[in-house]
């Protein structure tokens, strides 16, 4: 039987095939599903998971999941989730790994210890989130940006949700990114903020803001995703049925198609959070298994 998400599964082959040990900090992994995704990656052998949080949840988690937490690295925290939190980020500004991934504490816990400006992980641009998808009826992987962080994104948070989103495609061997910026609409309305901040953001790509980097808009997401839409509407595009990045207007939109790509168009994706001095992962407690590991190979290439 086949793989149903093939181009994850390559991408899980390749972090498998270059890692070099990379150690990844699982921060607060205190319930079953955050051990069974320690094991599962040390497993794998795509990373090695450093556990960071209260020895003894940690053992009543390993349990719970049937996990032998003997053989995993554990640095001990106080009890509070947000401790782990702080303890996680901590290690990865000194160096001591080179990824982070979220355990069984609330997102905005580790996010909170992320964005600290005194010991936190900021990076030169704003931190934004990148979904990579392996859809049933599309060829490539597809990148869907910002559906997690940035909430309502100004043009100059664009231009950092775009730039991270390039550089992590140009990682991982995508040199020439196809990107089409999405709207409700392909034309320049202004009465749409989101067509206007399309047609800047088309116009820094021209003056090279983005080497290598091909990027239309505004583009309904019609044509965006078919080149029979964009040919219907004679739209004369070479992103259109081949695009690597789709940015999204704000997180309403990028957050509702993200979940229609899993939960109605049979999708599975890797995310990364980006802009900070390591990659992190981000996972949702719905997170199928599938998703969980694509994300840590896909934090691997990143980290390489």
């Amino acid at each position: 039987m086949s793989d149903p998400h093939p181009r994850l599964a390559a991408l899980v082959q390749r972090a498998q095939q270059g890692a070099k040990a990379t150690r990844i900090a699982l921060a607060y992994p205190c319930d079953a599903t955050a051990m069974d995704a320690a094991a599962r990656i040390a497993d794998a052998r795509l990373a090695q998971p450093v556990l960071v949080g209260p020895r003894e949840a940690i053992a009543r988690a390993a349990e719970a999941a049937g996990v032998d937490a003997s053989g995993f690295e554990i640095v001990d925290t106080g009890s509070a989730a947000p401790d782990a939190a702080r303890r996680a980020v901590a290690l990865a500004r000194e160096g001591a790994v080179g990824a982070l991934m979220k355990g069984s504490l609330h997102t905005d816990e580790l996010m909170s210890a992320i964005v600290d400006r005194h010991a936190g992980l900021r990076g030169d641009t704003r931190i934004s989130h990148v979904f990579l998808f392996d859809l049933p009826r599309y060829p490539k992987l597809l990148g869907l940006a910002d559906c997690v962080v940035n909430i309502a994104p100004t043009l100059a948070t664009k231009r950092d949700i775009l730039g991270n989103a390039i550089a992590l495609l140009q990682k991982i061997g995508i040199a020439q990114p196809k990107v089409g910026i999405v709207a409700a609409v392909e034309s320049v309305n202004p009465a749409i903020p989101a067509t206007v901040d399309a047609q800047a953001l088309v116009e820094m790509a021209r003056q090279g803001t983005w080497p290598g980097a091909c990027v239309e808009g505004p583009f309904g997401f019609d044509n965006a995703i078919s080149a029979e839409a964009a040919r219907i509407k004679k739209i004369e595009s070479q992103v259109s049925g081949d695009a690597d990045l789709l940015l999204m207007p704000d997180l309403n939109a990028g957050n509702m198609l993200y979940k229609s790509f899993v939960y109605i168009g049979g999708g599975e994706c890797a995310g990364l959070v980006l802009g900070t001095r390591v990659p992190v992962v981000l996972t949702s407690r719905a997170d199928s298994l599938v998703s969980r590991i694509a994300s840590v190979a896909l934090a691997v290439l990143a980290a390489a």
